[in-house]
């Protein structure tokens, strides 16, 4: 009887552990079989970032035309990097241009220049981003925009910050527009690339880009956000020097040991005293009346 028992009991465990063991077994299945469907986004932090925006005059004009307040999702880290995951992906193509990817022979970006700030931690990896670019056209002017972009150590185009609309003169250097953004969270520490798409107000075509692959100074990028970007707690170590100073702290330091030794003599002697009382003390009533009785 018992053996018949254990026999089902262990079947039973056999049958769950092979139940259990081929559920695992369609779970890894069902994962491995899209490897692109996953995208390592960061710890899921959503990005945020202030900018103020610059137009026309470069650094060197003190007037800023806006602040503003970006707020993303969370920053894709893996994955290919590629143009379809950026705007001009979708976006239709631009005078000059016949594929939406294809830069316009009609507007291009003459130049870029990055600065960074920002690095209270002393790391050597900033939060503060100063964006300065001067696009240009054949024609006398032109009403356009841009859209910026991060990549974090080689990954996707992330979307961190869009322009005001502003207006383009010919090949002039007096246009130049400058974004200077603060990054406050969901920027994780590393090397990114910088991207600029741009963009016509009229109809939203795709007129020009201008990235790593262009200049170098928008790419390797040392940067982490705010929130990382934790400052190092200064120690002050107070230090006195000459006579008077030192004779003073060497007295008062005298006068607490002194008043130690007082304490403890006299818990000493407290100690001592209790003892010799309770020796000297006759004996309670009640023991001695228990012991006359005895």
């Amino acid at each position: 009887m018992s053996t018949k028992f254990e026999q089902s009991i262990t079947g039973l465990f056999r049958s769950k552990l092979l139940f259990a063991s081929l559920l695992i077994f369609a779970i890894s299945a069902a994962s491995l079989a899209s490897p692109g469907a996953a995208v390592d986004t960061s710890g899921g932090e959503e990005r945020s970032s202030v900018s103020s925006h610059t137009i026309q005059g470069g650094r060197d004009n003190p007037l800023v035309k806006s602040e503003t307040t970006e707020e993303y999702g969370a920053l894709k880290t893996a994955g290919e990097r590629s143009r379809s995951g950026t705007r001009a992906g979708f976006a239709k193509p631009g005078a000059g241009s016949s594929l939406a990817q294809s830069t316009s022979f009609d507007f291009w970006i003459y130049d870029a220049d990055v600065q960074l700030f920002g690095d209270d931690d002393i790391d050597g990896y900033f939060y503060g981003v100063d964006l300065l670019f001067d696009a240009d056209t054949i024609y006398s002017e032109a009403d356009v925009y841009a859209v910026l972009y991060l990549s974090f150590e080689g990954g996707p185009w992330n979307e961190y910050a869009v322009t005001e609309d502003f207006t383009i003169f010919g090949s002039s250097g007096s246009d130049e527009y400058v974004l200077v953004t603060e990054l406050m969270s969901g920027y994780p520490t590393g090397d990114y690339d910088l991207l600029i798409e741009l963009f016509d107000v009229f109809d939203g075509a795709y007129l020009a880009s201008f990235g790593p692959d262009e200049t170098s100074a928008l790419s390797f990028l040392p940067l982490e956000d705010f929130n990382r970007d934790a400052p190092i707690a200064e120690v002050v170590i107070i230090e006195s020097h000459g006579g008077g100073g030192g004779s003073f702290d060497g007295w008062l330091l005298s006068v607490l040991i002194l008043l130690l030794l007082v304490s403890a003599g006299r818990k000493l002697w407290r100690r001592r005293n209790d003892s010799l009382v309770r020796i000297d003390s006759p004996a309670p009533i009640w023991r001695a009346s228990h012991e006359s009785h005895r």
